[in-house]
């Protein structure tokens, strides 16, 4: 039987949006982000919501990505792969070995929806952004999904022990979180050897649950970041 073309398996992949070109997707690379379509959680604070529905008209065609990185050969250090969950998708694999075959390198931003699906890419992954929701036991306010939060710490595990470089992140909404639940999140975080954390504080200007608006920010928050920076090797706040 003859060996199936990673090429012509990429072109399913179903695509939302490219970006040309990022210096902040794949830390210290420069990158372009193909924007995956789909997505089984609803997270409320999402500022992609347009990728959450799987689509049923055709997005951006693959060969949009492979002229891209023709043009951008020798500029272009690595693609990522966002989303949506872009590991929803059977086309992935086929879609980073492609990649690969060009020589950049592979990003993944993940919430590592099915913990199966992330297995099967992760050995083409040069890093990973992990997308942590919450502690296990508070996923499902976050994603509406019961069980979100066994298979978001149970990808987390797989990440830990596959040796990929990565880099976990917590989008934070103050509607959703309070600094207690950072703080515990970040020493849970800190307890299963994630060495790398970021928060990401939520845009409230498009969400896809706008009721939830604007929340103000405690007063004490900087004591929170002061004490989360001594857990980890690498702290950062950012907006998401």
């Amino acid at each position: 039987m003859p060996t199936p073309n990673p090429k012509s398996q990429a072109s399913a992949l179903r695509i939302g949006g490219l970006q040309p070109l990022t210096t902040l997707d794949y830390p210290d690379h420069l990158a372009c982000v193909v924007f995956c379509q789909g997505c089984a959680w609803h997270c409320r604070y999402c500022h992609n919501p347009d990728l959450t529905h799987r689509g049923t008209e055709p997005g951006v065609p693959w060969h949009d990505v492979t002229d891209l990185l023709q043009r951008r050969q020798g500029l272009l250090q690595a693609v990522v792969f966002s989303g949506g969950e872009a590991t929803l998708q059977p086309a992935l694999p086929a879609a980073m070995q492609a990649v690969r075959e060009r020589g950049f390198k592979v990003g993944l931003h993940t919430a590592g929806i099915r913990p199966g699906s992330l297995s099967r890419v992760l050995p083409y992954c040069d890093w990973v952004g992990m997308d942590v929701k919450a502690l296990e036991e508070d996923c499902q306010l976050i994603t509406g999904v019961r069980g979100s939060g066994r298979a978001n710490w149970t990808s987390l595990e797989l990440l830990l022990a596959s040796g990929v470089e990565y880099e976990c992140r917590t989008t934070v909404h103050w509607g959703l979180f309070d600094l207690q639940q950072v703080q515990r999140l970040g020493e849970r975080l800190a307890g299963v050897g994630v060495r790398r954390f970021v928060v990401q504080l939520a845009r409230a200007g498009r969400m896809l649950d706008m009721g939830l608006g604007h929340s103000a920010t405690p007063p004490e928050v900087q004591r929170v970041w002061q004490y989360l920076g001594q857990l980890f090797e690498r702290f950062e706040v950012r907006e998401a």
